[in-house]
């Protein structure tokens, strides 16, 4: 069964119109006699999207009951009896009542398509979940309903449904989108001209890479090897020289003159791993492309202008960048030279740009050496080879007497000549070389055992060995060589690549790459070392394996790291070529060391901070918010003992009122700021039991008056693992702050549902609620909302709940409440006793 195709309308923003045209879609095709049916659209009351509705074939929903309240879903199993050719189903990144067939509907498509049924769906770029934190970052709203970005980019079909700012805020202001009621809010705040400006540039920068990869596609498919120039595509050519920046500004200024412009900075290697380029100036270079929007690629190839024509034809790339040449004018005998050979090879297709800078014919620096370290024992068995081998064959043939003839001779001595090359070298092999020729003339040349050679012919054949033989020894000395050092540059250049590495993850552990050091060089201990001045005693401030050095000057190897740092290794003496690589350990490490004390200066600095905040907030509480409720007890007290005035029994009943109540309020405040200093000092032990919640929650309501908070607690619920006390005063504060901030005309609501394997308590009020900015900032301490009156409190109420119930394993945060205000949500962890009756629905839940 073939799986059916989606085609997805991708909206820049709601209300642009995007189930409009899928409707719109869906009529052309049954005008064409294609059975098309409705598997699910939501109108949400938009006059011309239910107008689009008629003439349509809708498939029954299935309805869920949650909540005791009743929910439509797409039935998925009816569209799968019906069997239709199309189906259309809008909000893609819709989230299913819980007891539907999946948890998202994006899922029953996937379901749809795996039956062979072609779907059209709708969705919107802010719900595509790699955007979720651009889309808070632009618009303070936090998506909570997302599609996976791979669902999306498999669609057979995507088509941007897009609208410029202005248009959309005047549908919007017309009603074409929501009801009259909620314009106003909407305008100003979700639908701002700059949030639409910014969700429209995602769109369309989301859909044109889309494109873009179609369009890799469709010539990978087609074998397309010539160049489409739909958008400009520079290629920059380094050889790893200074000249390097200049070329890469110049491409990024030529990016700038086209819309879309798009600039690669590519440096060759050769496949031998040796390279004259400093990786120091790459590094550099590679910072600078990176950040003027362009990227880097490192390729190698062992023809550089071949292997830059294939990387800029396979990038569909339609410039080219090339510096002039460093080479000096006597170094063009040995060829034209990379940018005239790019420029007779690209063709019509490729424009190539020969850039002018200041390295022109300076030469192109020396090349790395071509020497290797072929170990002592090597050489001495090149040179046995060279010397005793031609030798012992000589003695070996005359034994044996002529007949081999002198070709196959030549051919005995040139194969040793080989072996001392590659055991030994080019020098051995050139002695191996010599003295062959000799004995070849002594011995077997005519006349024999003379120096003198009869036969001209003969001359040249021994002239023509020595040559090849000289010739063959070159090669294989320059292979094994370069064979040796690639080898060498791998390891480094993996070495370096974990120093990279870290650095990018931000390893903090000093011990950890000092032992890296120490594995790395093959070493008995590994120190780094500092002193506070050049006379100053050094101090070992890390180190890996037993007894570092505690001087540069008694270590085996040394680095030094700025004038009073250096690394200290002990065990070999370590060969000139492994200094590169241990500079760079060096540096890291101290750059490890500088990290390491700035995080705990921070951390030094954050906490001393966050002392003198709160002392300072402490100070202020003191000084106004206790003192008011002291001001007035002293007052009423006065007024008591007051012999000038005869009170009433009513009076007096007052002023104990009053003495009364700030009481009460000093024992609060009093007891917030104790349990704040238990939280901050960690002396709060939870005494963690299981506990039902209708009777914990009811006991926490005493503190509020009386008809001013709906209590709606199941007796079914599941019992929590608690410390009862600490959740009651948690509640306690969280529906004290609910009912401090609601209307008097509104009651707070408090109920209770079973979640999963977790319990939720959300306290909802009808106040003038938070914004997103400010909903983490209301749980810190000595936070009062907006302009609260003093007197009102000091700020630690929600700060203290939110201690208290992180101390049990649960969270507490805060959400808009449906219509205005502010929800708090308690989660809890459910005790193992009782099971939930029935599944809820997770907040993010569409409704």
């Amino acid at each position: 069964m073939r799986r059916g195709t989606l085609r997805i309308y991708l909206g820049a923003a709601p209300g642009v119109g995007k189930t409009y045209a899928m409707l719109s879609e869906a009529h052309r095709r049954v005008e064409r006699g294609t059975d098309c049916v409705v598997a699910f659209v939501e109108h949400h009351g938009r006059p011309r999207t239910e107008v689009m509705l008629h003439g349509l074939e809708q498939v029954s929903r299935c309805e869920l009951e949650y909540r005791d309240s009743t929910f439509t879903e797409m039935n998925v199993d009816a569209v799968l009896e019906r069997r239709p050719s199309v189906a259309l189903v809008d909000e893609m990144a819709h989230t299913n009542v819980p007891g539907s067939r999946n948890a998202k509907r994006w899922q029953d498509i996937e379901e749809l398509l795996e039956a062979g049924i072609d779907v059209i769906s709708t969705v919107n770029i802010q719900h595509l979940e790699s955007l979720g934190d651009v889309v808070e970052t632009i618009t303070g709203v936090r998506q909570r309903e997302t599609v996976p970005d791979e669902v999306v980019r498999r669609a057979d079909q995507i088509e941007l449904v897009d609208m410029s700012p202005q248009a959309l805020r005047r549908r919007m202001a017309h009603g074409n989108i929501y009801t009259s009621d909620k314009v106003d809010a909407a305008l100003s705040n979700y639908f701002r001209p700059g949030n639409l400006t910014a969700l429209r540039e995602l769109a369309l920068l989301w859909t044109a890479d889309r494109v873009d990869a179609y369009l890799q596609q469709y010539r990978a498919e087609h074998d397309v090897s010539t160049i489409w120039g739909s958008r400009e595509r520079i290629v920059v050519g380094l050889t790893g020289g200074p000249e390097g920046r200049t070329l890469i500004r110049r491409a990024a200024r030529m990016s700038t003159k086209g819309a879309g412009g798009e600039v690669m900075a590519v440096y060759i290697s050769r496949s031998d791993g040796l390279t004259s380029a400093s990786p120091q100036e790459l590094t550099v270079q590679r910072t600078l492309v990176e950040d003027l929007g362009g990227t880097f690629h490192h390729v190698i190839g062992d023809d550089i202008p071949e292997a830059l024509l294939e990387f800029a034809r396979g990038v569909n790339a339609t410039q080219i960048v090339l510096g002039s040449s460093r080479r000096k004018a006597w170094q063009y005998v040995f060829g034209p030279g990379v940018g005239a050979t790019v420029a007779r090879e690209s063709g019509p297709d490729l424009d190539v740009h020969i850039v002018t800078h200041d390295e022109v014919a300076k030469g192109r620096g020396l090349p790395v050496a071509r020497g290797a370290r072929l170990g002592r024992t090597r050489i001495v068995a090149g040179w046995l080879v060279a010397l005793a081998g031609p030798l012992l064959l000589a003695l070996l043939l005359n034994t044996l007497g002529p007949g081999l003839g002198l070709a196959n001779d030549m051919l005995l001595f040139l194969s040793l000549t080989v072996a001392a090359a590659l055991l030994g070298g080019l020098l051995p092999a050139l002695a191996s070389a010599a003295l062959g020729s000799l004995l070849l003339n002594y011995f077997f040349t005519p006349p024999l055992h003379r120096w003198t050679i009869a036969d001209p012919i003969n001359i040249v054949a021994i002239v023509i060995f020595f040559g090849v033989a000289v010739a063959v020894a070159s090669v294989v000395d320059l292979a094994a060589r370069r064979t040796h050092q690639a080898a060498r540059l791998r390891a480094e250049s993996e070495v370096l690549s974990f120093l990279a590495g870290s650095v990018l993850r931000g390893d903090n552990s000093l011990e950890a790459l000092l032992e890296r050091v120490r594995e790395t060089f093959g070493m008995d201990s590994v120190a780094l070392l500092e002193r506070a001045g050049d006379v100053a005693p050094w101090l070992c401030v890390g180190s890996a394996g037993p007894r570092p050095a505690g001087r540069p000057e008694d270590a085996d190897a040394d680095m030094p790291v700025g004038e009073h740092m250096a690394l200290a290794l002990n065990g070999r003496v370590l060969p000139a070529e492994d200094q590169r690589v241990l500079a760079a350990f060096a540096a890291q490490a101290a750059v490890v060391l500088d990290r390491q004390r700035l995080v705990g200066e921070a951390e030094r600095a954050r906490e001393l901070d966050e002392g003198n905040r709160i002392r300072t907030a402490l100070l202020a509480a003191v000084s106004h918010d206790l003192r008011t409720p002291l001001a007035g007890i002293k007052a009423a007290v006065t007024s008591l003992r007051s012999d000038d005035v005869a009170w009433s029994a009513d009076d007096e009943a007052e002023l104990l009122a009053g003495i009364e109540e700030g009481a009460d309020r000093l024992d609060h405040l009093v007891g917030n700021l104790l349990d704040m200093s238990r939280l901050q000092t960690g002396s709060l032990s939870p005494l963690i039991r299981e506990v039902d919640l209708d009777e914990v929650v009811p006991m926490a309501l005493g503190g509020v008056p009386e008809g001013s908070v709906h209590l709606d607690i199941a007796e079914n619920l599941p019992m929590v693992d608690v410390d009862p006390g600490l959740l009651e005063r948690s509640v306690a504060n969280i529906v004290e702050n609910a009912v401090k901030y609601s209307p008097e005309d509104s009651k707070v609501l408090v109920s209770a549902s079973a979640i999963g394997l977790r319990v939720e308590v959300r306290v909802m009020d009808r106040g003038p609620g938070v914004p997103d900015s400010g909903k983490d900032r209301i749980f810190e301490p000595f936070q009062r909302y907006g302009d609260a009156p003093r007197g009102a409190g000091v700020g630690l109420g929600l700060a203290v709940a939110r201690g208290f119930v992180e101390a049990m394993g649960g969270t507490l945060s805060a959400e808009d409440t449906p219509g205005g205000g502010m929800t708090m949500v308690l989660s809890l962890r459910s005790a193992k006793g009782r099971p939930p009756v029935h599944p809820d629905l997770p907040p993010s839940a569409s409704t």
